[in-house]
């Protein structure tokens, strides 16, 4: 038999068969579980305040909802290693944040685009800034085998000088905190992740904008069942249309924290220099009061940045800089004694988040008493009856936060119990101690990793 034959016979057995098999989203719903790939960081899945979180995680759980499974994320440490995984057949998708390129696309079947980035070049704080690639000072450090290589190999008949070297089996996040330690001249990262990872790398720094705009999607083995690709497309197209995706990327995203270099700089300085002489209190405080070490340590650093001389013009004082009728309160005989100012001040926080009703729970119970042990639960009350009188939700957080600034108006305040107060200061307070709650939790869990 000639040999074009045998091959024609062999390709129609194959096709006859692979029409025959069961279609994939019909044997993962018999399974019940879908199994996915994905890194750790906090664009895609990490370990929060008190649950998993991401904009990876929280699309896919919604999704594997819609199709009534559970889901089983699979952790793997870079990119080369996600897509050896999926080539082989060991998950059923990527959702990591990963960028669609023509090489890809001989080997995966990607989802419909729910994100649009642009690459950028990051370069040092500190040192010259290029102003184009032909301005580069040394080579370009990327991990292997990622995105980033296409975009340079593109680039590079344009500018013939042009270097670059690898990194195997690391990460983005791996390349950032290289450069913010000067040990590499320059990396590349999706612009989403460069604003972000600023708060916790703050002396990397956007410095040109490479051209063409890249999409993000999921990704899943190349196949002839597309019954998966199309159901995560139909779930993706009906999530854009509800306005769920917007609302996920302004929440890992845009509603991030706008503190300036220097203040996360001297975050970081303090976490080097000052935590690890009150980590233990901090943590002692958090068995009795069953509060997150690393949320009370982001109180401490909002209010005093972890000096224990430190002192308000109003006299308050200490770590926690409680003041002298809380210290009363608590039985405080030193303020300035960081054991007994941590442990007293743990305490006033529960005691203020109790006092907040029952019926608030989860996140929205936490900032609003801590809202109340910066303004005073009187106050707080007033700002929730204003909250409800302009039709919002007094027991939600976002609504309040919006009310508290109103108090300063008298033709809000004259109308409330409590008065006058400063009200925009608590929700700037609650801002601050989230976001450094945010970057103790990313330390502490990359330190475990």
């Amino acid at each position: 038999m000639p040999t074009t034959i045998r091959i024609l016979l062999f390709s129609l057995v194959f096709l006859l068969t692979a029409c025959e098999q069961t279609p994939l989203l019909e044997r993962i719903r018999t399974s019940g579980t879908l199994k996915v790939g994905t890194t750790v960081s906090p664009t895609t899945y990490y370990q929060g305040e008190d649950s998993l979180a991401g904009f990876e995680y929280e699309l896919v759980e919604a999704f594997a909802e819609k199709l009534g499974l559970s889901v089983e994320f699979v952790l793997y440490r870079s990119e080369p290693a996600l897509l050896r995984a999926v080539r082989s057949g060991g998950i059923h998708m990527v959702a990591s944040g990963m960028t669609r390129t023509e090489e890809r696309d001989k080997y995966l079947a990607f989802s419909t685009p729910y994100q649009e980035v642009e690459q950028q070049l990051l370069y040092r704080r500190g040192s010259r800034r290029p102003k184009n690639l032909d301005e580069l000072a040394g080579a370009v450090t990327i991990p292997a085998l990622s995105s980033y290589e296409y975009k340079l190999q593109a680039l590079k008949r344009a500018h013939p000088d042009l270097q670059w070297q690898y990194e195997p089996w690391t990460n983005t996040e791996d390349m950032l905190a290289r450069l913010n330690n000067a040990e590499i001249h320059y990396t590349i990262a999706d612009s989403n992740q460069a604003a972000l990872y600023q708060a916790y790398f703050p002396h990397i720094k956007p410095a040109i904008n490479l051209p063409d705009k890249e999409q993000i999607a999921w990704a899943f083995p190349r196949t002839f069942d597309s019954s998966l690709v199309d159901a995560a497309n139909q779930f993706l197209q009906a999530e854009r249309q509800s306005g769920r995706i917007e609302a996920l990327q302004k929440k890992y995203y845009s509603d991030i924290s706008s503190m300036s270099f220097v203040d996360d700089r001297d975050f970081w300085r303090n976490v080097e220099k000052r935590l690890p002489e009150y980590e233990s209190l901090f943590k002692e405080a958090a068995k009795e009061t069953q509060l997150d070490w690393r949320l009370l340590a982001a109180i401490g650093y909002q209010e005093s940045h972890w000096d224990k001389k430190a002192v308000s013009p109003t006299g308050v004082r200490g770590i926690m800089m409680l003041t002298k009728d809380a210290a009363s309160q608590l039985g405080v005989t030193d303020r300035s004694d960081p054991e007994q100012s941590i442990m007293s001040g743990a305490r006033y926080v529960l005691w203020k988040m109790e006092r907040i009703p029952p019926r608030i729970q989860g996140k929205d119970r936490l900032w609003l008493g801590l809202a109340a042990y910066n303004i005073g639960y009187g106050h707080l009350e007033d700002a929730r009856v204003l909250t409800q009188r302009q039709g919002g939700n007094p027991d939600k957080w976002e609504d309040v936060k919006q009310r508290l600034p109103l108090l300063k108006q008298k033709k809000y305040y004259s109308t409330l119990q409590n008065g006058y107060a400063r009200g925009g200061e608590p929700v700037v307070y609650v801002a601050n101690i989230q976001h450094y709650y945010r970057l103790l939790i990313w330390h502490s869990n990359r330190q475990e990793r």
